[in-house]
This record gives C-alpha cells, sequence and structure tokens, in this order.
C-alpha cells in the first residue's frame, strides 16, 4: 500500500474499533477495545506527525497552516486517548468519552481524506507515495503506543524522543499485560 491507502487503512480499522466498542457484551469487552483504539490511534498520530506531516508541511501550498490545523485536531484526540487511557477498567464515563473521541477521530478523517491526503496524491510522486507507505509500515512497530500530548509534534525534537516514549510505552504494556504490537 502506498502512504495514503495506509492511512486511510488505519482510518477503517479505527472506525471499526467504535463499532465494536459499541457492541462490546461487557466491560472487560470495552476495555479491551479501548486499550486497543488508544494504541492504534497513538501510533496512528504519531507516524503522520514524524512523516506524513513534515512532507505535507514542505510540499503542499500553504502546508504550514493546513499541518498546524491537523496538529491541532491531533491534540484533542490525544488528550481524549490519555483521559480514556487513564480511566479504570468499568468507569462511568467511559462511553461518553468515546463518544467524543469518535467525534473528534471522524473529524480527522474527514479534513485529511477530503482535502488533505488528495492534495499529497497530487504533489507527491507515485513512487515517492510508495516508498513513504513502506516506511510508514516498518515505523508502525516503533511508534509510541500511548498519547503523549505534551511531547514535541514536529521534527527534530518528535523524531528524537518519540521512540523514547515508544519504548517506554512498550515497557508499560508489558507490565500491564496489554497486546503488543
Amino acid at each position: 500500500m502506498d502512504a495514503i491507502e495506509l492511512l486511510e487503512h488505519d482510518h477503517r480499522r479505527a472506525e471499526q474499533l467504535f463499532r465494536d466498542h459499541r457492541a462490546a457484551a461487557s466491560a472487560t469487552q470495552r476495555r479491551a477495545v479501548i486499550e486497543l483504539t488508544v494504541r492504534e490511534l497513538s501510533q496512528h498520530a504519531a507516524l503522520e506527525e514524524m512523516m506524513v506531516y513534515p512532507l505535507a508541511r514542505k510540499v503542499l501550498p500553504d502546508g504550514s497552516r493546513k499541518i498546524d490545523e491537523c496538529l491541532s485536531d491531533h491534540l484533542a484526540v490525544k488528550k481524549l486517548l490519555l483521559a480514556l487511557d487513564r480511566l479504570p477498567p468499568g468507569d462511568d464515563r467511559e462511553g461518553d468519552l468515546m463518544i467524543q473521541l469518535g467525534r473528534e477521530f471522524d473529524a480527522h478523517v474527514r479534513e485529511e481524506e477530503g482535502a488533505l491526503l488528495p492534495e499529497l496524491r497530487e504533489h507527491v510522486s507515485p513512487q515517492n507515495l510508495a516508498e513513504l507507505g513502506r516506511l510508514l509500515d516498518q515505523g508502525r512497530h516503533a511508534a509510541p503506543t500511548r498519547p503523549h500530548p505534551n511531547a514535541p509534534d514536529h521534527p527534530p525534537a518528535l523524531t528524537v524522543l518519540g521512540p523514547v516514549a515508544a519504548a517506554y510505552d512498550r515497557f508499560r504494556d508489558r507490565l500491564q499485560g496489554r497486546p503488543s504490537t
């Protein structure tokens, strides 16, 4: 998959997680879906911030403004992910937070798939999109698995701190018995 196909695939997987949460039959199932959602969306955001957004900032007309808007959307999503991640299992606020997260995520998807990704396809060669897709796929295994809303969201600081956060997240995941990626 090229980078755009991969990002759209990520969006579809996340949408399925929201449906899975609504359909979950128990608090245990809902918590498992939340943990998967936190992991998937944290990795997705980190990869976009490390690899896609710097490219878009450089190649798109008015790219800096567009990416600053995307980063603002990411911050809202990461704050909700952090709130969900910190909730104890079965907390009454879980459903409302998932609804809020779903709304923020839907807005993110509409913006990216409606404007940003089509523009990237126009301004980046198919070969470069294919290479970026390969790098994104590889990077998923080293991306943070938890939200870090207070971390830098621009390279070079993000590029340096992202792998450190990812290692720490994976250590915490192992301690808490969360699924690995």
